[in-house]
């Protein structure tokens, strides 16, 4: 009987052995995979060229240059330095979708890193995280999806910020505001909203179709939240630029992102895509964007970037 009992305990011991080494294999992978994502993708800034085919039959392109979520600190001399070397993309317009700052003394280096960029026309739009420094968060709550909480953060100074940069630029705001401006030898009729994860957006006020003699409608928001976006395609917006999902940070093979931080779903929370409704269709570019929250510093299969859209001629019948 005894030769029996040990038996039966060797393989229970070599299965809980396996099940241990499985496990330290595991938190080994899981440690390496934070620290590739943490210490060298979200540095790892890449330009990505698309190209969207939004004006009419014989037009010439028009590059757009977009950027979002930039996130910046004063110490970020990396990111800041890759930004300002865009400009010898020459593009025909800049798009700026939110999330700018994360502290106050970043301003005058974020400010001097866009300078060789103001050589061309440009339009912004506020993000949530443009108006309080962050706060630590729980990772539960954005893996889960839950409702945006009321920021609690020190206050930033948004409309001093749009204000600095406007008069630097001569970028227009487009907080809950439209215009038509030249760009590439084109009228452009521009329009964005306020951020809606904060309920702050008003697409009513920019509503309307498109201002006669432009070539394309543009539509920002910060976040593309489905409603914003039903309402720009219901004007005819041909193209909207948003940012905000990080392109869902972390992204895995077979699933590609985890959460996508508002209404939009997760298929679409990186780059272009076609919104449509009942009153037609849209283009939809979603920035991954070149930054992160400093509490949540990491990049997984998702690097940050920014993007240069080459809107194109609709191909002709």
């Amino acid at each position: 009987m005894a030769g029996v009992g040990a038996g039966v305990g060797a393989p229970r011991r070599r299965v809980a052995r396996g099940a241990a080494g499985l496990a330290a294999s595991v938190a080994v992978v899981g440690a390496g995979a934070l620290a590739y994502g943490s210490l060298y993708e979200r540095n790892a800034y890449t330009l990505r060229r698309l190209s969207i085919p939004a004006l009419a039959a014989g037009s010439r392109p028009l590059r757009v240059l977009h950027l979002s979520d930039l996130h910046v600190t004063a110490r970020q001399r990396d990111k800041l330095a890759w930004l300002a070397e865009l400009a010898r993309l020459l593009p025909d317009l800049v798009a700026l979708t939110g999330d700018v700052l994360c502290a106050e003394d970043a301003r005058e280096p974020l400010l001097t890193a866009l300078a060789p960029l103001y050589s061309f026309p440009g339009v912004f739009v506020p993000g949530n995280n443009d108006y309080f420094v962050p706060t630590l968060r729980s990772p539960h709550r954005y893996l889960r999806g839950d409702a945006p909480a009321e920021p609690s953060g020190v206050p930033l100074d948004w409309a001093g910020l749009a204000k600095d940069l406007t008069a630097a630029s001569g970028w227009t705001e487009l907080t809950n505001t439209r215009a038509v401006l030249a760009a590439g030898g084109r009228r452009i009729d521009v329009r964005g909203v306020d951020d809606a994860r904060l309920r702050r957006d008003r697409p009513d006020l920019v509503a309307g179709p498109a201002e006669p003699g432009t070539q394309l409608a543009l539509g920002l928001s910060h976040t593309p939240e489905p409603r914003v976006l039903d309402a720009f395609t219901a004007d005819g917006v041909g193209l909207i630029l948003s940012g905000h999902t990080h392109g869902g940070q972390i992204r895995l093979p077979g699933i590609g992102a985890l959460v996508s931080n508002c209404g939009l779903d997760r298929s679409r929370v990186r780059g272009l895509s076609r919104h449509a409704t009942a009153a037609g269709a849209s283009w939809l570019h979603v920035s991954p964007g070149l930054g992160t929250s400093p509490f949540a510093p990491v990049r997984l299969g998702c690097r940050p970037e920014a993007t240069l859209l080459c809107l194109t001629a609709v191909p002709s019948a």
